[in-house]
């Protein structure tokens, strides 16, 4: 009945404002009730699990649709929706296909690389779809949001391990150079100087808005072949294709995240204050997201399908999701989780913004915030730090807006049990408080929605000297975080190719920095240091990659390459040393130390292998054959999914952090409240049980729903605030403000100047 409420107190308020109304048709209603469809009927457990909350709620009812991804088509309630099918011998889903058009609906896109439909549907057929033996998931077509230097000294590149400057345009040591990484954003204005005189470093302006059907016609089926070389995959590349739009990036967003990854001014503003953290990466422009900063779960899961389907040709390595959208599904069956774990699976380094409702909008602190694809295991998510305005990190901390763990999608397991996940999160944090970057403009030199609408809180004073191409603006919350860190894997993958993504994950969070103060909830192993995580990466073979794929490497090899020994795990940045946290967030929900990690190999470095909520999942993927123009192993076909066939996952050596198990207490500061230094300082010390191999590690951290663990803190169940909110991320204008879509300020935790940031 919980997950009931929002439509009660809907339905109440509806009532108040039309009270005569209602009372002359009460009966009505009440008659239509107990005569409600077939649809309304209490559907079995086996389909319901399958059927994602929030859709189920809204099916249930007769009032007219709130949703953007429900309407009335010729007086029948149809919906769109994504269908996750089960894998089968089946590979182009003609069945399924077949099914949705027999059912009266249409398929407006086929999304190969997660073997999922984007269709549409009457209502009243939901439920025979979700029956089906080949359907392992049914979402709703949710909307999609963005989650809205000193950046370089903070982050540790400015080393001797990092880079260091020659001349004010000048530097010499990693810089991304070679390395793609993928923005799926708002889109990214290629002839801003921040990205090369010329535009030259982004490499690719795509836009998947217009890739799905947009109209709500039925009898249709839009799959389109993905084959190399073929007619319909010309057609189809020939419709994304966006380098010719007139304004690449409307809304502002995409432009600044894609300079904090790999931004290098040109000219008045060429300084190293307005650097990214990969300033040789080449940038593959995905549009996911338009003008008012808005798009579809469909538009974004067809963006991923594209990176993963080019990735090997124009070696994206690193994708940057700046984004999030409202889930109450777990992570096993939510359409997005599932997108980013077939990247992982073809080699991309996925990094996601946490989210920016670390508090509500009475000042109390919130846990159970990170919507999809952030609550996936496979991903990196990175919660946001205030840096104080200072290259000392001694004084940051993380933002009272970034949102905190565990995460709370729910599935139903094989007895009809429904779980919460609650899963360690964020990974990491990164400094995304005022953070400044490129700021997109018009041909005409006209500013982007957010620089002229919030023009005194975020541009940058121009100087008679700057150029519209030159334009900077500052920008705040964890959508700013998540580049600087996907900058920095692309710094790793630049020094170690072979390096796999749950080994950069890995690397970048062994070395980071524990915050005082914060547990794992609020920051999980710390603050990024790019110094550290470049002499680990530095010290592992360059072949780990390739040896896993044809399996040469065995757990328990040698990982270490030829005359390398572990560095010293601490760093000094900035005039400052520190001791590197040791920990590594494994399992989803377990925490594992010690130097056999990356001395010895471990199955859970596996690109292909998810391992969380007790299972073991291997995702492989399929490539086309052989063209006369590509070689095989280029472009995915599809993807598989099975239990994987080895459940040793960890070797002997490792420590595991067996004091996350049971009951947790924020006031005890015990589970997953524990101060992460208090962690890493035990672990490193090698306290918690060695496994052994063969040993499965199961779920420890138990959250119960609802549970209370301070007075006026509460974990609610699943991630539903209220019936069709999106999690959104908003425009964090400084620490202060949390600014709506609409401009309205929804969080305010001090009346201080919104310009000043945190102090």
């Amino acid at each position: 009945m919980g997950h009931l409420l929002p439509f009660i107190v809907i339905i109440e308020r509806s009532m108040r404002r039309a009270r005569t109304w209602l009372a002359l048709l009460g009966i009505a209603l009440v008659a239509a009730m107990w005569a409600a469809p077939a649809h309304a009927a209490p559907w079995s457990e086996r389909v319901r699990g399958k059927i994602a909350r929030d859709m189920d709620g809204e099916l249930r009812t007769d009032r007219a649709p709130r949703e953007r991804w429900a309407r009335d088509v010729r007086g029948v309630r149809h919906v769109q929706a994504i269908v996750v099918a089960e894998p089968g011998p089946d590979p182009e889903l003609r069945e399924l296909r077949a099914a949705v058009l027999k059912l009266g609906g249409s398929v407006h896109a086929f999304h190969r690389a997660m073997n999922a439909l984007t269709v549409q549907l009457p209502m009243q057929k939901l439920h025979a779809l979700a029956e089906r033996d080949d359907v392992a998931s049914v979402t709703p077509n949710r909307c999609v949001q963005r989650t809205a230097s000193t950046l370089e000294y903070v982050a540790g590149v400015l080393t001797s391990r990092g880079r260091s400057y020659s001349s004010t345009t000048a530097y010499t040591g990693v810089d991304g150079r070679g390395v793609g990484i993928a923005v799926l954003d708002s889109g990214v204005m290629r002839s801003h100087h921040d990205f090369g005189s010329a535009g030259e470093r982004v490499k690719r302006n795509v836009s998947m808005l217009n890739t799905t059907l947009a109209n709500w016609s039925t009898g249709v089926d839009a799959a389109a072949s993905m084959q190399p070389g073929s007619a319909a995959l010309a057609s189809y590349e020939n419709l994304v294709a966006n380098e010719s739009a007139a304004t690449l990036d409307g809304f502002g967003h995409g432009t600044h995240v894609a300079s904090v990854a790999a931004g290098r001014g040109f000219g008045f503003y060429a300084a190293p204050d307005h650097t990214g953290v990969a300033p040789g990466a080449d940038i593959y422009d995905v549009k996911v997201l338009g003008d008012t900063g808005t798009g579809t779960l469909s538009d974004t899961i067809e963006g991923i399908n594209w990176v993963i389907y080019h990735a090997r040709e124009y070696n994206i390595r690193v994708m940057n999701l700046s984004l999030a959208a409202q889930s109450t599904q777990s992570w096993l069956n939510d359409p997005l989780c599932i997108a980013v774990r077939s990247a992982s699976a073809a080699g991309i380094t996925v990094v996601v913004a946490a989210g920016n409702f670390g508090k509500s909008t009475d000042g109390k602190e919130v846990f159970g915030a990170i919507g999809a694809p952030g609550n996936d295991p496979s991903v990196i998510t990175v919660g946001a730090v205030n840096i104080k305005s200072t290259i000392a990190r001694s004084d940051d901390s993380v933002t009272l807006f970034s949102s905190r763990g565990p995460t709370r999608g729910a599935y139903v397991d094989a007895a009809g049990v429904r779980r919460i996940d609650n899963l360690i999160k964020p990974d990491l944090v990164a400094p995304g408080n005022r953070v400044i970057g490129a700021a997109s403009t018009t041909a005409a030199g006209g500013w982007n929605y957010l620089a002229s609408n919030y023009y005194n809180d975020l541009v940058v004073p121009a100087n008679s000297a700057q150029y519209y191409t030159e334009s900077v603006m500052v920008m705040s919350g964890t959508s700013i975080a998540a580049p600087a860190v996907a900058g920095a894997a692309a710094l790793l993958l630049q020094a170690n190719p072979g390096l796999t993504p749950p080994l950069v994950k890995a690397i970048l969070q062994y070395t980071a920095q524990p915050l005082p103060g914060a547990s794992l909830a609020h920051q999980g192993a710390g603050q990024i240091n790019v110094d550290g995580a470049l002499a680990l990466a530095r010290a592992i073979r360059t072949d780990v990659a390739t040896a896993i794929a044809n399996g040469s490497l065995v757990a328990g090899g040698s990982l270490l390459a030829s005359g390398q020994t572990l560095p010293a795990r601490s760093s000094t940045l900035n005039g400052q040393s520190f001791n590197w946290s040791r920990i590594v967030t494994a399992g989803g929900n377990r925490v594992l130390s010690g130097d056999a990690l990356f001395t010895k190999y471990q199955p859970i470095w596996d690109p292909r292998i998810t391992w969380a909520s007790g299972r073991a999942r291997l995702r492989q993927p399929q490539y086309w054959a052989a063209t006369s123009t590509t070689p095989a192993g280029t472009f995915v076909k599809s993807f598989s999914d099975v239990a994987a066939p080895n459940q040793s996952l960890v070797t002997a050596g490792v420590v595991n952090a067996t004091t996350l198990a049971g009951a947790t207490s924020l006031a005890g500061k015990t589970g997953l409240f524990i101060p992460t230094p208090t962690l890493a300082g035990w672990l490193a010390s090698g306290s918690g049980s060695v496994l052994g191999t063969g040993i499965v590690i199961s779920e420890g951290l138990v959250i119960s729903e609802g549970i209370v663990i301070s007075e006026g803190l509460v974990i609610s169940e699943g991630l539903v605030i209220s019936e069709g909110l999106v999690i959104s991320e908003g425009l964090v204008i400084s620490e202060g403000i949390v600014i709506s879509e609409t401009g309205v300020p929804v969080i305010r935790y001090d009346t201080g100047s919104a310009t000043s940031g945190e102090n």
